[in-house]
């Protein structure tokens, strides 16, 4: 019997936030960074915890990142790189070759995980030092690409405004923010409403757990 890769939920992935930020810094440092590229782990580390360009900005420890990067590998996402000579691991990303992604949507996919549900505009101008496009009819053409694939969808629109917003699904639709969908939905997002913000809930709250767990294996092991 062979070894099967984990199963993807139907809309993309079911990613935790730890892993959607390791994977989208390995997407976007393999574009703008190529001569350090593969990363390290401290580089990981640096490039997770970023004060501009990351929304949320968050403040992962390597133990956090070393974990993401173990259940990214189970997943067939990250694969370490051996490389003659180097002092360290290196890490890349596999998605576009899980995927058959193109650079372009590389960017726009790794913009989206950095930075949150994004309009058209936005994303074409936050992917300048990744892919450059021609216009924002480009973009909107990666975006229905990334749709088909289900790894991106089209927001409703919020009230007031004139632009659709754009997210990536790669932690599923239960992660969206709820606020997403309330414009046309009446508040009730798609996949049961309130038992899809429980789902997120119980999911947030083992990532939290996880985390502190990682936190704790290494202070014992100052000790030892």
């Amino acid at each position: 019997m062979t070894d099967t890769a984990p199963s993807d939920t139907p809309a993309g992935f079911d990613l935790d936030d730890f892993e959607v930020r390791v994977l989208a810094v390995l997407i976007e440092k393999a574009f703008v960074t190529p001569d350090t590229y593969p990363l390290s782990v401290n580089a990981l580390v640096t490039g997770c915890n970023q004060l501009t360009g990351r929304e949320p900005v968050m403040s992962l420890s390597e133990s956090a990142v070393l974990a993401a990067l173990d259940r990214l590998t189970e997943r067939g996402l990250v694969s370490q790189r051996h490389q003659a000579g180097a002092r360290v691991p290196k890490w890349e990303h596999q998605i576009r070759l899980r995927h058959s992604l193109t650079p372009p949507m590389q960017a726009v996919l790794a913009i989206l995980m950095l930075r949150g549900p994004q309009t058209v505009g936005e994303i074409r101008a936050r992917c300048e030092r990744m892919h450059a496009f021609g216009s924002p009819a480009d973009v909107e053409d990666v975006l229905e690409r990334l749709d088909d694939k289900q790894l991106a969808m089209q927001l409703p629109k919020a009230p007031g405004t004139k632009e659709a917003r754009y997210a990536h699904l790669l932690s599923g639709e239960a992660a969206i923010p709820q606020h997403a969908f309330d414009a046309d939905t009446g508040g009730a997002a798609p996949r049961g409403g309130r038992v899809g913000e429980l789902e997120e809930e119980v999911r947030r709250l083992r990532q939290q757990l996880e985390w502190l767990t990682n936190e704790f294996e290494a202070f014992r092991k100052q000790f030892q």
